[in-house]
């Protein structure tokens, strides 16, 4: 596996895209940060993928907040990453993902596809990015703006796989529970709920959100989703 950072031009300036390459051509997969930023457990999911055969494109969404953010997995650092997102053009991130995805399609080490994966807020970006731009399969973990925008399930075609904790306590069950109803009858949307589980559960880089078994039961379920819809062919 290589690693490099790629740069890709958006209307008010250049961002920074971390690239994970497998040892041979694969589908592409758009990771999408939390708010902790491209950090350690975004560099672990994205090794993961790219060791599976995947080449994997993780662009700096807070680029014009503040370039490289990298926050710590502590209350502390939860905090600082709160306070920074708060100031992040949800907008712009979208449109930042979408060329994110072309620059994915012109490199020639991607072949068979292009997918999207997102944690917390990339999950929303993910989501909604996916009634904009063409994607093969679709993985929204814990997308808090989901509940509110079901109606834009009308617009995606794309295999979707909704991620959720049924215990979390800034996703409470009864927005999974509207979610849940949106996707009744989509033969293209999977709901996948670890009741036990919290916010941000796959995140084992965060003492205080990762479940080790539901992560590991909800990565099976996420992989097998890939492996499906985005498969890797030797």
């Amino acid at each position: 596996m290589k690693t490099r950072i790629d740069q890709i031009a958006a209307h008010d300036g250049t961002f920074d895209v971390h690239v994970w390459l497998p040892d041979n051509p694969g589908p592409g997969i758009l990771l999408v940060q939390e708010i902790y930023g491209v950090g350690p457990y975004i560099e672990k999911v994205a090794a993961d993928l790219a060791a599976r055969g995947y080449v994997v494109a993780a662009p700096d969404l807070f680029w014009r907040l503040q370039p490289h953010w990298q926050g710590e997995h502590t209350p502390e650092g939860t905090q600082a990453s709160i306070e920074l997102s708060a100031g992040f053009d949800f907008a712009q991130g979208v449109s930042d993902c979408a060329l994110t995805v072309a620059h994915l399609r012109s490199m020639p080490e991607v072949r068979d596809g292009v997918g999207a994966v997102g944690f917390c807020l990339g999950g929303s970006i993910d989501y909604t990015l996916a009634t904009q731009v063409e994607l093969d399969a679709v993985l929204s973990f814990y997308g808090s703006a989901v509940p509110d925008t079901t109606g834009l399930m009308d617009q995606i075609t794309a295999p979707l796989l909704f991620v959720f904790g049924g215990s979390d306590p800034y996703i409470t069950r009864d927005r999974v529970a509207v979610v849940e109803e949106a996707a009744k009858g989509r033969p293209n949307v999977v709901m996948h709920i670890e009741e036990e589980a919290g916010h941000a559960f796959h995140n084992s880089e965060s003492p205080m959100f990762h479940n080790p078994a539901a992560a590991e039961r909800t990565w099976e379920v996420a992989t097998a989703f890939l492996t499906e819809h985005l498969p890797v062919r030797t």
